[in-house]
C-alpha cells in the first residue's frame, strides 16, 4: 500500500502539504513565536526577518503567529462545516436512493434551490439575522455542502441498488435500511472520502472569502481572509501583508485538491497497478 502511494506524486505532494498545514494548525494551539494579538506600534510594517520570521502588520503584530493561528481557525471551521454537510448530505442521499418516488423529486429540487444560492450570499443573509461569526460561516458552508454530498451519494447509491447481490438481498426480504448499511454505504465510502478532501479545500477558500467580507470570526481572532482585507491599504508599502496569507490560502486549497485527486486515483477499482 505504501509503495503504491509513493508511486503517485500528486497524492504524495497533496499529503505532504496537507499534513504540514495540520501540523502548523495543531502547533499553534500550544506555541506561537509571539502572542498573535499583541500590538507593538513601534514595530509596525516591518518586513520579513526585520522583526520576527515573516515581519509584522500595521499594528506591529507578528505575522508568523497570526498565520499559524489563522491556519487553525480556517482548518477547524472547514472541518466542522464539511463534517456537518457530509453527514447530512450522505444520509439524505442514501435515504432518497432507497425510497425513490416523491422523496427523490422533493430532495433534488431542494438541492437545486440551495445550489442557486452560493455560500457567500447565504452567509450574507444569515449574517443579517444571526450576526457575523464562526457559527454563521460554518452554517453557510455546511448548507452548501449538503446538496453536494446528497447528489454524489444518491447517484452512487443508485448504481449499487442495481447490483445482483443487492437484488438477492431484496429477494431474501431484507429491509431497505439493512441493505443501505450492509451493501450501499460500504461500497460508496471511497467516493465520499475523496469528495470530503476536495470539499475541504473549497471550504477553506469560502471561509477566507467570508472573513474577507467581515462575515467570519470576529476580531481579534486572526484569519487568513481578514489578513488579506487588512492588507489592501498597505499593498504599495508592505506587499508581504497580502502575499503571505494569499500564499497560505493557495497552498491549503492546492494541497487538499491534490490529495483528493490522488485518493481518487488510488481508490479507483479500475486501477490497481
Amino acid at each position: 500500500m505504501i509503495a503504491n502511494i509513493l508511486r503517485r506524486p500528486v497524492l504524495v505532494t497533496g499529503l505532504v502539504v496537507t499534513l504540514a498545514l495540520v501540523a502548523i494548525a495543531l502547533l499553534s494551539l500550544v506555541w506561537t513565536p509571539a502572542q498573535p494579538s499583541k500590538m507593538q506600534i513601534l514595530l509596525k510594517l516591518k518586513p520579513p526577518l526585520a522583526a520576527g520570521l515573516l515581519g509584522t502588520d500595521h499594528f506591529g503584530r507578528d505575522l508568523t503567529s497570526m498565520l499559524m493561528v489563522g491556519a487553525w481557525n480556517s482548518l477547524s471551521t472547514a472541518l466542522v462545516a464539511v463534517a456537518i454537510g457530509a453527514s447530512i448530505g450522505t444520509a439524505v442521499g442514501v435515504f432518497v436512493a432507497a425510497q425513490r418516488g416523491w422523496a427523490e423529486v422533493i430532495v433534488m429540487r431542494i438541492c437545486d434551490i440551495i445550489f442557486a444560492l452560493p455560500p457567500i450570499l447565504s452567509a450574507m443573509m444569515l449574517g443579517a439575522f444571526l450576526g457575523a461569526g464562526r457559527f454563521t460561516a460554518i452554517l453557510a458552508i455546511a448548507t452548501f455542502m449538503v446538496p453536494v454530498f446528497a447528489r454524489l451519494t444518491f447517484g452512487a447509491a443508485l448504481q449499487i441498488w442495481t447490483r445482483d447481490y443487492v437484488m438477492a438481498a431484496i429477494g431474501m426480504g431484507r429491509s431497505g435500511m439493512a441493505i443501505t448499511f450492509t451493501h450501499v454505504l460500504p461500497n460508496i465510502s471511497n467516493q465520499i472520502i475523496v469528495q470530503v478532501t476536495i470539499q475541504l479545500g473549497l471550504a477553506i477558500l469560502t471561509e477566507a472569502g467570508l472573513s474577507f467580507l467581515g462575515l467570519g470570526m470576529p476580531p481579534p481572532a486572526p484569519t487568513w481572509g481578514r489578513m488579506l482585507a487588512d492588507a489592501q491599504t498597505y499593498l504599495g508599502q508592505a506587499p508581504w501583508l497580502a502575499l503571505l496569507p494569499g500564499l497560505a490560502i493557495a497552498l491549503a486549497v492546492l494541497g487538499f485538491n491534490m490529495l483528493g485527486d490522488g485518493l481518487r486515483d488510488l481508490l479507483d477499482p479500475r486501477d490497481r497497478n
